[in-house]
């Protein structure tokens, strides 16, 4: 097989060199093997993984999906399930109380989020309300030892369980349970602080219940009347509660009211 004639050697160039033009075609050649073993390679692979990497997007696609009607339909069951707490007030306000109830168990039963602790927290009020102590306190502590409950619905399943067991409730135990939320700044402070106080009178604990009833007679954020029986119950056990002598004057003189004929 005869060989194509090769140019001579331009002077200054050795015999094995090529020409520039010459090395640029076979950098040309290359690449164009390479890039054609990478596409045998990429058209192996999807032949391969291509069905796989298919259904992963697809189950993707199906979760996301999924998770938006979860999350939509979500939505809708806490607009339905504000407006039946919504409708429960109303039959409180009126007085129906069976019918509250009746319409807030399936919501307590069902629903796993504040609308399910709201709506146990309801139904312990009016079981309350009822005479029901025991069903009551039931009802509270089941809040009260909610995890998923919100935990300003759990502080105050808390106070409002041992406030309606109070009196069959050991001593000491209603002092574990109160003293986490009978400190200034908490929201239930002042209702659970009274609570406390009294335990402590149970136990013969004097010198802690003072000075606690004088803490709530000075704690801004207490409503009047409790600061007020907070103050002479310290005052009774003698504690000073009073810093400005005027301003006590007239918030015993605002709770007192007109006198009676």
């Amino acid at each position: 097989m005869a060989l194509p004639p090769q140019s001579p050697p331009t002077p200054g160039q050795t015999p094995g060199q090529l020409p520039a033009s010459r090395q640029a075609q076979g950098d040309v050649f290359l690449r164009e093997v390479d890039e054609a073993v990478r596409q045998d390679e990429m058209a192996g692979f999807a032949k391969r993984f291509g069905p796989m990497i298919v259904g992963a997007v697809l189950a993707g696609l199906i979760a996301l999906a999924g998770f938006l009607w979860w999350q939509h339909h979500s939505r809708e069951q806490i607009d339905r399930n504000g407006e039946q707490l919504v409708q429960a007030l109303d039959h409180v306000e009126a007085g129906q109380l069976n019918d509250a109830d009746q319409q807030l168990a399936p919501i307590a039963a069902a629903d796993k989020t504040g609308s399910g602790a709201a709506a146990k927290l309801m139904r312990a009020a009016i079981a309350e309300q009822q005479g029901k102590s025991a069903e009551a306190v039931k009802l509270f502590a089941a809040v009260a030892a909610d995890s998923d409950a919100p935990k300003p619905f759990r502080d105050l399943a808390t106070l409002r369980e041992v406030s309606a067991g109070f009196d069959a409730l050991p001593p000491q135990q209603a002092v574990d349970r109160l003293k986490p939320l009978a400190v200034p700044g908490n929201a239930w402070f002042g209702n659970a602080g009274e609570l406390l106080g009294i335990a402590y009178l149970k136990l013969g604990q004097r010198e802690l219940a003072g000075p606690l009833f004088a803490s709530i007679a000075r704690d801004e954020a207490t409503p009047q009347s409790l600061r007020r029986r907070a103050r002479q119950l310290a005052g009774l056990l003698g504690v000073d509660a009073v810093d400005d002598v005027a301003r006590a004057a007239s918030e015993e003189g605002a709770g007192a009211g007109p006198a009676a004929e």
